[in-house]
């Protein structure tokens, strides 16, 4: 939007607290943490989060293979599939169980060699030159905002739906790979909220929302990557939306087990 202030996101201190006072942000982010705290003392998620768990990330996994123009109908057991779906898949088991656990580690560590690992699953079948999987493309802009976003990651002290929205949006924006990014710029959001606590054992499926949902959420990422105040808060917004409907997605994935 010509003219229009602009977020600082180079600022040199946290560059992410101060989305935190955008219009609606502190409070969309509030209910997303309350929701899926809640449905993380769901009876079937005390002890039975395993397979609820594992339910999501299948879901999860469909939903967004479908958001990059994939199928959705899962492959017979044996057969390679559509490549989007595919990658989707191969990237949800990496997001479930012990897998996960050594994801989450390996973000907290090292987010870019997650978000190559990402790739190196979500691509497999996309790209014919597989030296190219988990290597972001060249140019001096890509490899100096990503720095930035790893770094943003490791060190600031925003709420986590504010760093997941924020995740998601710059690697959406930047496509540093070229292939495969959505399902990466979605699954990095879930390892935010993994890691930060926020969504522990990853039982929300915001994909779900955001695929009913397709194109405000696509023209919401369009905006974000606008840099305008107006744009990223909206866009920041629309994700903590998804995440508490996700959390809603998550319930409904506990009742039918715990019946």
């Amino acid at each position: 939007m010509p003219g229009a202030a602009r977020v600082p996101l180079a600022l040199v201190n946290d560059v992410l607290q101060p989305l935190t006072d955008l219009p609606g942000v502190r409070a969309a982010a509030d209910r997303a943490r309350d929701a899926l705290a809640e449905v993380h003392r769901h009876r079937a998620n005390r002890r039975g989060w395993a397979t609820t768990a594992a339910e999501a990330a299948v879901r999860a996994a469909r939903s967004s293979a479908a958001l990059d123009g994939g199928a959705t109908e899962l492959p017979f057991p044996g057969i390679a599939g559509e490549p989007i779906l595919a990658g989707a898949l191969r990237v949800g088991q990496a997001l479930d169980g012990e897998a996960l656990r050594n994801l989450v580690g390996v973000w907290e560590r090292a987010p870019l060699q997650a978000l190559a690992r990402l790739h190196l699953l979500a691509a497999a079948d996309l790209v014919e030159d597989q030296d190219r999987l988990g290597r972001p493309r060249g140019g001096a802009d890509i490899a100096e905002r990503l720095d930035l976003l790893a770094q943003t990651v490791l060190t600031s002290s925003a709420p986590a739906p504010v760093v997941a929205a924020v995740v998601h949006g710059e690697l959406l924006a930047l496509r540093p790979f070229g292939a495969g990014d959505g399902v990466v710029a979605r699954a990095a959001s879930r390892l935010v909220a993994v890691s930060s606590g926020l969504d522990p054992h990853s039982l929300g499926v915001p994909e779900v929302f955001w695929l009913r949902r397709r194109q405000a959420y696509l023209e919401a990422a369009e905006a974000f990557g606008s840099g305008t105040v107006e744009g990223v808060g909206g866009w920041v917004v629309l994700c903590c939306g998804a995440l508490e409907d996700g959390a809603r997605e998550a319930r409904s994935i506990a009742d039918s087990v715990g019946t």
